[in-house]
């Protein structure tokens, strides 16, 4: 097809639709030079997003499948919640564990250890059989173990992600992931046992108002009189339970999502989980402290299930009254054990 038959036949096609295109916009131009509004073009993608988000629609629609939010296609708080967790609570979270952390470090650099004034008298006492001991280590195993993979999917992003890969941390996440829902279960029941080996003993009692009034005698050098238990693990102890429970309760909510809640609840769910789980891993560093470094002494009494003497005689003396006709001496390899400078000077020679 030669050039002047293409311009012959497609020449006046251009024409025509360029005569009908100029009603359309002349009255735009007029407009705009007189200065009335521009028109509005309708944009159906728009309008059907719109729709489909459901902002000026009632929260739910019509669907033929049966369940809860079935009719939502898609939630509008969820952006909102996103932004919450990103932007606000895992900086707050991350800066409370911090804060606690230097707090509890800055509290031993200017204490210090509490040491049994007296020096070990070589005799002990029992202070917890095998069943209390295993109980405990097991629900502090699995609390440790919760808290570590919990906290390194909250914070990995940030934390991790950046040390050692985005391939490497997805698969650290995705095991960290499976154990943390498949123990979480068994720290319920770990729970479960504390309540029946340690409840009884850890109501309240005449003189917990004045050990901590008298700051435990970790606040200052007054001694501060005690049962088998002190006020402060008085208050460890059901401070574990509540935060235990309230974790645990919102976890198998998160965990087993077929109870019919919506997602709104599901959210608020992750959002108690989180914040109790911090308060409960803060409060677990003062525990930790007291029961390992800061006091000399403690850490055996769950290692061994004994304790000194003259420690319990400065930490429990109400209840070493109760048990001091029980002491025997302490075994050698028990001695041996311990550092030379927290042994009980020999005896003089006649």
């Amino acid at each position: 097809m030669s050039r002047y038959f293409q311009t012959f036949l497609f020449g006046p096609l251009f024409i025509l639709l360029a005569c009908l295109t100029l009603p359309a916009t002349a009255p735009a131009v007029a407009q705009q030079d007189t200065g009335a509004m521009p028109l509005t073009v309708p944009n159906p993608s728009n309008d059907l997003w719109r729709a489909v988000r459901q902002r000026e629609a009632p929260a739910s629609g019509r669907t033929q499948v049966r369940g809860v939010d079935s009719g939502v296609l898609i939630t509008q708080s969820g952006e909102a919640f996103r932004n919450y967790r990103m932007e606000t609570f895992i900086g707050y979270a991350g800066l409370f564990i911090g804060v606690v952390a230097a707090l509890v470090l800055l509290f031993y650099l200017v204490r210090g250890r509490i040491d049994i004034p007296d020096g070990r008298s070589g005799r002990r006492v029992r202070r917890f059989v095998d069943a209390d001991r295993i109980a405990h280590w097991v629900t502090a195993v699995l609390f440790i173990v919760l808290a570590v993979t919990g906290l390194t999917l909250l914070f990995g992003r940030f934390v991790v992600l950046p040390i050692i890969g985005a391939d490497a941390f997805g698969a650290l996440a995705n095991v960290f992931k499976q154990v943390h829902d498949y123990l979480s279960p068994v720290f319920l029941i770990s729970l479960l046992v504390l309540v029946v080996r340690f409840a009884a003993k850890n109501l309240p009692a005449r003189g917990d108002l004045k050990w901590i009034t008298s700051g435990g005698g970790i606040i200052g050098n007054a001694h501060a009189s005690a049962g088998y238990f002190n006020a402060g693990e008085k208050i460890w102890f059901w401070s574990v339970l509540a935060f235990g429970v309230v974790v645990s309760v919102s976890g198998l909510l998160l965990l087993f999502p077929v109870f019919g809640l919506s997602r709104e609840i599901m959210q608020l769910a992750l959002i108690v989980h989180g914040i109790a789980a911090v308060l409960f891993i803060g409060g677990s560093f003062g525990h930790i402290y007291i029961g390992t470094i800061g006091t000399e002494g403690s850490l055996e009494s769950m290692t061994t299930g004994y304790v000194d003497t003259n420690w319990a005689k400065l930490h429990h003396d109400r209840w070493y009254e109760e048990v001091k006709d029980q002491a025997e001496p302490t075994p050698v390899s028990d001695t041996q054990r311990t550092p030379a400078s927290m042994q009980p000077p020999a005896a003089d020679k006649a």
